[in-house]
């Protein structure tokens, strides 16, 4: 993690900022940006601090590779800490806007982060790019024209879940996530795929870190197999603590669980364990490899989708800056050039729907080791092909 911290001074000190232009400046009359400032909103501090470390240096990487210029306009990054405390989210990302002026606001993690600043960032005609977080409250009724995602709608990644735990005959699953937003939409994506029962559905507090008591149903209970959501230093426990128990045997399915934010603290514990992602480390694309070898080499750890989505963030406003020519102030041409999501994704084709949120592929995804003994997880097979989240057709922007 050092030598992460210099790779980022090194992108940090490689940008440049001037002031944006007025957003009551009639489009017609708007000239090129002599700079851009992003505000990029990552939780950087307590247990959940890996993920965002991913979120931020996938960005970084970005910026690295577009020479710290968005659509050939100088650029700085704003790192902004959210704690994950919606309350001190708000007030930084106000502050960010109002005082520092930032252009465009991307990354959150949290989904509670999330819907703490839509409404500060938005209402102050602000686009706002989630890399990350995509609760089913922004992708239907609440569906935002500020509003972006790079991610995925939360509902979609866990329904992989459910439908690997169909085809492979699950009958009796045991689920549990945390108690939050995420937690709960995990829960609905996974039932909206899953034919069989639900012996007990469990919900933990977000700070949970002992399992046993949960462990111990499980055991008593003797599900099929499990399903679980549990981010960052949660899954990390989680993890451990089930092999611990001697539950290996009974097949662990989950999502944001195991994967490369993770891993380097679970080690051979996950090894086997499975997952749903839009996208794995192995991905076969040139942009990926380039993208996975440069990660590595830059940070030295191994990038989680975290990662990805930020590093697309900024390939997807380095096309929609370029298309606009500069001219950030002319906000529909930029929601119409963002929306084109005309860049090279680490996940191959990408594409918006019409709520702004991806239709994509969504894979069955499994942890392995390494030649160099290092875990990862790789693509087992393809799950849902094209798939438009569950409330894309509740929005009305068209």
């Amino acid at each position: 993690m050092h030598q992460g911290i210099l790779g980022r001074r090194a992108l940090i000190a490689g940008t440049t900022a001037l002031a944006t232009t007025g957003l009551s400046m009639p489009a017609v009359h708007a000239q090129p940006a002599a700079g851009i400032k992003i505000g990029v909103v990552a939780v950087l501090t307590g247990p959940q601090a890996a993920l965002g470390t991913h979120l931020r240096d996938g960005w970084m990487l970005g910026m690295r590779h577009l020479d710290g210029k968005l659509g050939g306009v100088a650029t700085e990054t704003l790192v902004i800490d959210d704690e994950l405390r919606p309350d001190v989210a708000v007030t930084k990302v106000r502050a960010a806007i109002e005082r520092d002026k930032v252009d465009v606001v991307v990354g959150v993690v949290f989904s509670n982060v999330l819907a703490a600043i839509m409404r500060p960032v938005t209402e102050t005609n602000t686009f706002l790019i989630s890399t990350n977080a995509g609760p089913s409250t922004f992708a239907g009724r609440g569906c935002n024209p500020f509003f972006f995602t790079t991610s995925y709608n939360n509902d979609q990644v866990h329904s992989v879940m459910g439908q690997s735990a169909t085809d492979s005959g699950y009958r009796r699953v045991f689920v549990m996530t945390p108690n939050y937003q995420a937690g709960r939409d995990a829960v609905a994506g996974f039932k909206s795929r899953f034919n069989g029962e639900i012996v007990e559905e469990v919900y933990v507090p977000l700070t949970q870190l002992d399992f046993s008591a949960e462990l111990a149903k499980i055991a008593s209970l003797r599900p099929d197999a499990i399903f679980t959501f549990m981010p960052g230093g949660l899954g990390v426990n989680l993890v451990r603590q089930y092999r611990q128990a001697g539950l290996a045997h009974i097949p662990f399915l989950s999502t944001f669980t195991v994967d490369e934010s993770t891993l380097p603290a679970q080690g051979a514990a996950a090894e086997g364990f499975f997952a749903g992602s839009t996208w794995a480390p192995n991905m076969d694309n040139d942009q990926n490899r380039r993208f996975v070898r440069d990660f590595e080499a830059q940070f030295s750890y191994i990038p989680a989708s975290y990662a990805a989505q930020s590093y697309d963030a900024a390939m997807l406003l380095d096309s929609a800056v370029q298309k606009v020519g500069g001219r950030l102030a002319d906000k529909d041409a930029l929601r119409t050039a963002i929306r084109a999501a005309d860049f090279q994704s680490t996940r191959g084709a990408f594409k918006f729907g019409v709520n702004h949120y991806p239709v994509q592929d969504f894979w069955l995804c499994k942890v392995e080791r390494r030649p160099d003994g290092k875990f990862q997880t790789a693509t087992v097979r393809k799950v849902l092909e094209n798939n438009v989240d569950p409330y894309a057709a509740e929005c009305r922007m068209r």
